[in-house]
């Protein structure tokens, strides 16, 4: 089975794009509250019966199935955009490591590594910004006011 065409992916993220800012703006709160508080008025002509709980349980349980493959789908093409401006960034960089741009497919050891390195790099950098600070304290000190 070779999946879905490019044409059907291209209308599925469009769709999926235009549904997960749909979803995300204030106007879909206001319509959720609308109809949870339209849900809520109508308890009493139901008489809070079984059925007018199992109205809102299966709706919002039918909503949030199909909103898990929305918020899926843009999370991963958002991950995989931010993942290659990265990429970029350390390709056009001269003194960055390019080894790092394929950095999802190292193990999680390797990342252990990594990271310690990254953090050992970080404690210098901090290292180096204090003595920076240090100095142009110093400096006020000894300079003369105008």
């Amino acid at each position: 089975m070779t999946g879905p065409s490019p044409n059907m992916r291209d209308k599925f993220r469009k769709a999926a794009q235009a549904s997960a800012d749909a979803v995300g703006s204030p106007w879909a709160l206001v319509a959720g509250l609308a109809v949870t508080l339209a849900w809520l008025a109508s308890g009493p002509f139901f008489h809070y019966s079984d059925t007018w709980q199992l109205i809102i349980n299966s709706s919002t349980s039918v909503v949030t199935f199909l909103m898990v493959f929305l918020i899926q789908n843009t999370q991963n093409r958002d991950a995989r955009v931010i993942h290659m401006k990265l990429d970029e960034l350390i390709r056009a960089l001269g003194p960055a490591r390019n080894e790092l741009v394929q950095m999802e497919g190292l193990t999680d050891e390797e990342l252990d590594r990594l990271s310690k390195e990254f953090e050992h790099l970080k404690e210098r950098a901090a290292t180096g910004l204090a003595r920076i600070e240090e100095r142009k304290r110093e400096a006020k000190i000894v300079a003369p006011s105008p």
